[in-house]
């Protein structure tokens, strides 16, 4: 096998579908704690906070799952492990710098 990862190996569904778990859990439990779901208050309003965090967390996972996989998008797979000798901008802004100056 390469040693270089495939687009495949960078998106694994499990490693996407878990992060948005965990940060959709995060958002929904810090939002009923904050309505005060754990609190002594009547029974409606701890279902109201309970009901807001189930909305925030799944508005969170929906959100966190799209911006992971669109970011992951943007990696080029056959750009990974490779080692940098030189600056990325320096050549491109150098050859740009020559261009103007010989009139191009």
């Amino acid at each position: 096998m390469t040693d270089k990862p495939t687009r495949r190996d960078l998106m694994r569904p499990a490693q996407l579908l878990a992060v948005a778990f965990g940060a959709a859990l995060f958002g929904g439990l810090i939002t009923a704690m904050s309505m005060g779901a754990f609190q002594a208050i009547p029974l409606e309003d701890v279902l109201h906070a309970w009901s807001v965090g189930g909305i925030v967390a799944g508005a969170s996972f929906i959100a966190v799952l799209l911006i992971v996989s669109m970011l992951l998008l943007v990696v080029d797979p056959n750009t990974q492990g490779g080692t940098v000798d030189e600056p990325l901008l320096v050549k491109k802004d150098a050859e740009r710098a020559a261009k103007k100056s010989s009139g191009h």
